[in-house]
This record gives C-alpha cells, structure tokens and sequence, in this order.
C-alpha cells in the first residue's frame, strides 16, 4: 500500500466529521473499522495522494449510507428511505455545480458529502468521467429502493435477480470510474469494444460476491437480512447454510476463472489505456479479498 494511506484516514475521517456523516459515537467506530483508506489504497496504490483521497472519500461515504439502510433502520422501508433518496437525486443533477443552503440543508450531511465529491471529480474537467459517476451513484441510490422494499416484505430475491441487482447496491462501479480517474484510464466515453463493459461486470460481480461470503455471518446474525449471495442461493435452492456458502464460493471461482480467460484474451491487442482500465477492475478484485481478510467491518 502506498505510504499515504495513514494520512489519508486521518484526513478522511476529519472530512466525514466536518460533513456530520458520523453523527454518533457508533457511527464513527463503524466508519474507522470499515478502513476505507486501507480499501483505497491497496485498490489503488499507485494513484497520487488527492486522488487516492478522493476515492478514499467516496467509500467512507459509500460504506455510511449502507450502514444507515443496514444498521440504523434507513432502509427499512422505501417509504422512510425514499426522501433521503429524492434529496441525494436532487444533489447529483447538479454534477457539481453550486448548490443552494436550502437544497443541502434538505439533503443533509450526506447530501453535502455527495455534493463535495462531485465537485472534486468536476474539478478535472473529464465530462464523461462526471457524468459515468453520477449516473452510476444515481443507479446505487435506486437499487437501494429496491433493498428497502424486499426488507419491508421480508423477502429473499432470486439468484438471478439478486446477482443483477447486487452490481448496483455494491457502489462498485462509482469507485471503478475514480480509479479510473486515479490512473487517467480511457474515459467512459472511449471505451467502444463491449469487451470492456463484460470484463467489468465479471469484475463488479466478483468484488460483490467476495464481500458478501466475508460478511454473511455477520450480517446474518446481526439482522438476518437477505442480501447476500449466499442467502439467495439457499432460499432458491432450499440448501442448509454450509451449501449455500460452498455454492457461492463456487461461483466466484468459476466466475475468477471466465474473468482471468477474458482479460487474457483482451490484453492480446491492448493499447496503454486499455492496460490502465484492466489493471485497475483486476486490482479492486484483489484489494477486496485482502482488505476482507482483515476487516473489522465483518466481524
């Protein structure tokens, strides 16, 4: 990991307390424990400092607005979670551009948070690389409606549905598209070859899925909830929990296996950009299980 990585926790966590997103002394344990930095910078070591913080920033608030829906009772419903979602809407389509006191204050400290990390990513002046953030928060935002509507119905999705779905609640692709920015990737934009867009849902689904087999036990005997992996494969499957985790590890290795022939077979006739872009899903898959190893998040 870079030598950074300290100071930019530090400063990390100085700015989500600048903001209000740990409100409570709970809020800060679990943000410190979550080690949002250490996720940055082993996904992302060789990025430069401002950089790195702002991909930092964005986890931190990423792994915030999860623990609101999961653990604080945000997400119980869509109808309490739907004007937190309306209000964050209504900060990224301003993309960055000045906001009024009355729109934040609406939104509240994770609307401020929002707003300032599209400030910064506009700051670069990369067009598509704001719009390609926006738009993939936007997909987070509303995939979490749909997490909030199976909690209310105590329902288990399907295994298809949950894996399709589970690419946007992951808030994977956001912090793909600021690694990306990291190491000056091809913009959103550039990239025409539909080699690109397959590599990085195997890439998004991996990452997923190799968080959900860390946390299942935590998140399981905690709330029970039945977004995971393993729990739509059990529910689908009617398999007792040690088959349903066996499963899941399965198809992650079967999934590592089409994703390692794919990238093989893309970096036959890649130009430097293209080797930037694999580089950066190839190393968020690896940063996720070494960050998982050891994270207090999932204990």
């Amino acid at each position: 990991m870079p030598p950074a990585v300290a100071q930019v926790a530090r400063d990390s966590a100085d700015w989500a307390e600048r903001l209000g997103l740990t409100g409570s002394a709970e809020s800060r344990r679990r943000l410190a424990g979550a080690a949002a930095a250490d996720l940055a910078g082993r996904a992302c070591p060789e990025a430069s400092v401002e950089r790195l913080r702002l991909l930092t920033d964005l986890i931190t608030w990423l792994f915030a607005v999860d623990d609101a829906c999961d653990e604080d009772g945000l997400g119980d419903t869509p109808t309490r979670l739907a004007p937190t979602v309306a209000g964050l809407l209504d900060v990224l389509d301003l993309r960055g551009d000045p906001a009024s006191p009355a729109l934040l204050g609406a939104a509240g400290p994770r609307g401020t948070a929002l707003h300032d990390l599209c400030r910064r990513v506009r700051e670069h002046a990369r067009p598509a690389v704001l719009l390609a953030f926006t738009g993939q928060v936007r997909e987070y935002l509303l995939a979490l409606l749909w997490e909030a509507a199976n909690r209310e119905h105590q329902r288990v999705p399907g295994v298809a549905e949950y894996v399709q779905m589970r690419r946007h609640t992951g808030g994977v692709h956001p912090s793909f598209t600021l690694t990306d920015l990291a190491y000056d990737g091809p913009p959103p934009d550039e990239r025409t070859d539909p080699a690109l867009a397959a590599l990085e849902t195997l890439a998004a689904d991996l990452v997923c899925w190799c968080n959900d087999v860390f946390s299942y036990r935590k998140e399981y005997r905690l709330t029970g909830d039945g977004h995971n992996l393993v729990t739509a494969i059990a529910g689908e499957e009617r398999s007792p929990e040690q088959a349903a985790l066996l499963a899941a590890a399965d198809l992650f290795n079967r999934t590592l296996t089409a994703y390692t022939e794919r990238e093989t077979a893309l970096l036959r006739t890649a130009d430097p950009a293209t080797h930037r872009f694999v580089a950066a899903r190839r190393g968020w898959i690896r940063a996720t299980w070494d960050w998982s190893l050891n994270a207090a998040r999932y204990t």
